[in-house]
């Protein structure tokens, strides 16, 4: 996971927009597999069946990608390192370790390194976010009967 970000080219971005399109117009969640077809170098089609919640996932990369996006894909039982988990959150190192040592977001070491699992940060991200968005609601109400004009 130390690669640096690769966002998609112009070119990338309007195949995977038409991409996104075309798959979720077929897709069909009514079956467990679905068949595709894929085109070698010499233009022969090969057929190819997948679980029905890899073509799923694959509309949603392709959504992120058609915005310009970079992507990577993460098994939710992998571990990060304090650097990768504080870049997912868009922290500094420091804070996340902060957050950590106050036992904010579980972790375990591994040896001298914490290593925090992708689940359990994930879970802590979508908790801080719904805090965030209470909190701007609360603002926003505030706001309203304050006769603030925001």
């Amino acid at each position: 996971m130390n690669q640096l970000a690769s966002f998609p080219e112009a070119r990338e971005v309007a195949a995977a927009t038409q991409g996104q399109r075309d798959l979720a117009a077929y897709l069909s969640t009514k079956t467990d597999t679905q068949r595709i077809e894929i085109y070698d170098a010499d233009n022969k089609a090969h057929p190819i069946e997948l679980p029905t919640s890899a073509l799923r996932l694959l509309v949603d990369i392709l959504g992120e990608l058609a915005l310009g996006n970079s992507v990577k894909v993460v098994p939710v039982h992998a571990e990060l390192t304090s650097q990768e988990a504080a870049d997912l959150l868009n922290v500094s190192r420091p804070h996340l370790v902060k957050l950590l040592e106050e036992g904010a977001l579980p972790h375990h070491k591994t040896g001298r390194h914490r290593r925090v699992l992708f689940s359990d940060l994930m879970a802590y991200k979508q908790q801080r976010d719904a805090a965030s968005s209470k909190a701007m609601d609360e603002l926003a109400s505030l706001s309203e009967e304050l006769g603030m004009g925001y």
